[in-house]
């Protein structure tokens, strides 16, 4: 499908790694889908916190033609 697979980079400890990114970098917003495993995901996560339930990512480069130019 075409559809790039991305995960949180960790140190060796299991911690994940932290930056700050200055705003005048940040190209374009990225549409990220979580990927569904066997656990069942629990239905009182908020909202604010739904990606961290997820350990692996799909990022959607077809969601609009600006995100299909830039990663094509």
């Amino acid at each position: 499908m075409g559809i790039w697979v991305v995960e949180p980079e960790s140190h060796t400890d299991g911690s994940t790694f932290t930056a700050i990114i200055h705003l005048d970098r940040i190209l374009h917003a990225a549409h990220l889908i979580g990927v569904f495993r066997q656990d069942p995901i629990p239905k009182d996560i908020p909202l604010a916190y739904s990606l961290d339930v997820f350990c692996t990512y799909y990022v959607n480069k077809y969601i609009n033609h600006h995100s299909f130019e830039i990663t094509f």
